[in-house]
């Protein structure tokens, strides 16, 4: 290899391990770009039918999502604030009825094989299901380490908070930026590749625009719908907490595959207080609507969508989240998004499909050489 060579080397490997390092600055920056373009999408359709400029357009956006925003508010988030309140005060109980019926079943299992009564002295197979209380150790001592453990962990919690308002806050400014001047910020973007490739890497970020419109589109959609379906169907059920149990699973519907599961699990232990049999319904509830927005819902309103095959996308969620953390898991399905239309225009149609169509035309005119 050349000194040149060595030196494009070299600065290929920095730059990597700069992006590696600054890797949480980067989720956050596309947390952004996902947020601006869902409103660069809003705006487009209020400049579109209002025939506004685009600074104006886009202070009409605001006001008109912080009306929408207060207004949802004032109806739902009281009622959601007190019914999660009553759902996660009934968590331990609903765990608890859990414990009992497990260890019903393993002792009645026990009792099928050994063919011995638990009433003649035989031992339980579920005693290590039972949670241990040891006494807890009297005096000052304990009690001023619990204070200073105390003290540590609400110091610990207030840092954290403040970390992730600050986060909110960075995310929530880009984002304005950016949906303010989206062309001049992906000038900058295109000005980082070489010049000879500029209008090709701008078709590019086009159509992960495109893309990505389309999916927060989409995904908005499916979610309503699912958060719909759920609270008609507890309605039905007699599930209570309805509200809560609905919005969770609305929200909880942007994250694939994980979202979904972690939204069955607390109308579950709701309806687990009431009977066994009311869980096993809303378990059966929830795969149905699953079902229903996997292969019905989510091809209606997403048929312009960049198509994720379900291994990739679950592929993706677990590299994200090793990467970037909960906020990969969150962000997996847009950055997938993004990254298949790169590979696929970038890598695919630029670099492969060119290869192999020069290699074909080679084989071919090594074949007429050798005609008589």
């Amino acid at each position: 290899m050349k000194f040149g060579h060595w030196l494009t080397l070299l600065g290929t490997t920095s730059a990597l391990i700069l992006l590696w390092s600054l890797r949480d600055v980067l989720i956050h920056v596309f947390a952004a770009i996902v947020l601006a373009m869902a409103l660069c999408t809003a705006v487009g359709v209020v400049q579109r039918r209002l025939v506004h400029p685009r600074p104006l357009a886009l202070g009409v956006t605001l006001l008109g999502l912080l009306v929408l925003g207060l207004g949802l508010g004032a109806l739902l988030v009281p009622p959601f604030v007190d019914q999660f309140g009553q759902l996660l005060r009934q968590l331990p109980a609903a765990f608890a009825v859990l414990i009992r019926l497990i260890q019903q079943g393993l002792d009645q299992t026990t009792h099928l094989i050994d063919g011995q009564s638990l009433l003649e002295g035989g031992p339980s197979a579920s005693q290590w299901l039972t949670p241990s209380q040891p006494g807890a150790p009297a005096g000052g001592g304990a009690l001023a380490a619990g204070l200073g453990g105390g003290a540590l962990k609400l110091l610990g919690f207030a840092g954290s908070l403040g970390s992730a308002l600050i986060q909110v806050l960075f995310v929530l400014a880009v984002s304005l930026m950016i949906a303010a001047q989206p062309g001049a910020y992906r000038e900058v973007a295109i000005l980082l590749v070489p010049s000879f490739y500029r209008r090709r890497f701008r078709k590019a970020l086009l159509l992960c625009g495109e893309a990505l419109s389309s999916w927060m589109g989409g995904v908005l959609i499916s979610s309503c719908c699912v958060g719909l379906l759920a609270g008609i169907g507890l309605s039905l059920l007699g599930v209570k907490l309805v509200v809560a149990n609905a919005l969770l699973a609305g929200l909880l519907n942007v994250i694939p595959n994980v979202g979904p599961t972690m939204g069955t699990l607390f109308p579950m232990a709701v309806a687990l207080l009431v009977s066994p049999w009311k869980a096993l319904a809303v378990l059966g509830l929830y795969v149905l609507i699953q079902n229903l927005e996997s292969y019905v819902i989510t091809p209606s309103v997403m048929h312009h969508q960049v198509k994720l095959l379900p291994g990739l996308t679950l592929i993706a969620q677990f590299g994200f989240t090793v990467v970037f953390g909960p906020l990969g898991l969150v962000l997996a399905l847009p950055l997938a998004v993004c990254l298949q239309v790169l590979v696929r225009e970038l890598l695919i149609r630029d670099l492969l499909d060119p290869w192999k169509q020069q290699r074909l035309a080679k084989s071919v005119d090594q074949g007429l050489g050798r005609l008589p």
